[in-house]
């Protein structure tokens, strides 16, 4: 049978569900419990009692039958009242029957009466005022007796006790219960947010602990994290270490040319050039990154700086837009290498570049409008893959590269377990590139 029917109201956190499963149990075995208790037991016990005590009152009620008078009465019921430990008296002409109220959780009361009334058929009132005391009130030819005896008689005495205790200590037990769960989870919970920060690209000190699983799970993440961090540290080196050493050749090439005329040296000069941002573009993606540790800024102080630099090379870039206030955890250097790159590409391909800012309590939205020819919609995810260059959809006369400037935003957004995603901008017409990063 599928259950998806039930996933929309089950809670989603692993404590609520944990406690649920812990709770739910307990609630069912205390209703089970305590109905087959009232009707199965204690239902059977009252009976019994009840019409006992019954066949008492129909006996003295018997005995007062050739009575003439109220003391002559009483007088011949006084030693059977003693043997059955009861009270007798009649009532006043004027004087009416106190039944009283009864205690509220005293849910045995309706089952006592309605015996009562069913095998008395003089019975006039029945008053349960405590759990010591009943009174029974019945209709003879001398007026109305009142006869009172112990209410035990008639019910087992403080029959909720039972349920009381059920739940006292079914409250009790699912209490340690809790906070045994408590810190069974806080070991998993630790583990989650450990792989949460190390996915928006931030190192949290964590220790495995609690049970067995979660220990091996605990050193699993640690070990895949080591070895993501080598990786990472291996590419960087490499990538740096290629690019290092190719400028070495590079420079002599550039000095060589120097010794030339310039109108020999001019074409090679140009290829020289581009081979050496080639070089730059290679450095700045293998650091990713990786570069920097994880900082907690001002996002829209951030911008404003990276808009003030972008102004001063020249660049008609503004930032027109903040929503939101709070701080968050970037790497700031490649967060800034990524909102530069692409207003590089605002400026390559079009004519000015416009920030926003937006901040909520879950994520972070830089987004970046530039006036160009932008990227078609069928294109867009082979912009973002390195070494991609998308000649019909972004002018390649006014630039020149390689095809990593998208590839390294979208790997900086990843680092920060966010995503780059872009469309058309509908201020100005050209590409919309939104940088987000979860908070």
């Amino acid at each position: 049978m599928s259950s998806h029917w039930l996933k929309p109201y089950m809670p989603r956190s692993l404590y609520a569900r944990a406690a649920l499963i812990l709770v739910l149990p307990v609630i069912v075995l205390l209703l089970v419990v305590g109905i087959a208790f009232l009707q199965k037991h204690l239902e059977d016990v009252t009976g019994q009692m009840t019409r006992a005590a019954s066949r008492e009152v129909m006996l003295i009620s018997t005995m007062i039958e050739d009575a003439e008078t109220q003391q002559q009465a009483l007088a011949s019921i006084r030693p059977d009242l003693q043997a059955l430990e009861m009270k007798a008296k009649f009532l006043g002409v004027n004087e009416q029957p106190e039944i009283g109220a009864r205690r509220w959780y005293d849910f045995i009361a309706p089952q006592v009466e309605s015996e009562l009334y069913a095998r008395l058929p003089n019975l006039a009132a029945v008053a349960l005022p405590s759990s010591k005391e009943a009174r029974v009130y019945l209709n003879t030819h001398l007026g109305v007796l009142q006869l009172t005896f112990d209410r035990r008689r008639l019910s087992p005495a403080a029959p909720h006790q039972l349920i009381v205790t059920m739940v006292f200590f079914a409250v009790i037990m699912t209490t340690i219960s809790f906070l045994y769960m408590r810190n069974q989870l806080r070991p998993i919970t630790r583990l989650a947010d450990a792989a949460q920060a190390f996915g928006r690209g931030r190192i949290v000190p964590y220790s495995p602990g609690g049970a067995i699983e979660v220990r091996a799970a605990g050193n699993a993440f640690l070990d895949m994290r080591s070895r993501i961090e080598r990786q990472i540290e291996q590419r960087t080196l490499m990538l740096s270490g290629v690019s290092h050493d190719l400028r070495t050749p590079l420079t002599r090439l550039k000095l060589g040319l120097s010794m030339l005329p310039e109108d020999e040296a001019a074409p090679l000069q140009k290829d020289v050039t581009e081979m050496q941002s080639l070089l730059d573009a290679f450095l700045d993606f293998s650091r990713g990154a990786a570069e920097g540790s994880a900082e907690e800024v001002q996002p829209d102080e951030f911008l404003r700086q990276i808009v003030d630099d972008a102004k001063r090379a020249g660049h008609q870039a503004e930032l027109i837009a903040v929503e939101g206030q709070g701080t968050v955890m970037i790497r700031p250097m490649a967060v800034r290498r990524a909102v530069e790159n692409l207003i590089g590409n605002a400026m390559r391909y079009g004519s000015r570049a416009e920030l926003s800012l937006f901040l909520n309590a879950k994520s972070m939205r830089i987004r970046v409008e530039d006036d160009g020819p932008g990227i078609p919609a069928d294109q867009r995810t082979e912009a973002v893959k390195p070494f991609t260059r998308l000649d019909p959809a972004r002018n390649q006369n006014q630039g020149s590269g390689v095809g990593l400037g998208l590839a390294i935003v979208a790997d900086v957004a990843r680092a920060h377990g966010g995503a780059l995603r872009l469309s058309k901008s509908e201020r100005l017409g050209g590409l919309c590139a939104d940088i987000i990063i979860g908070r």
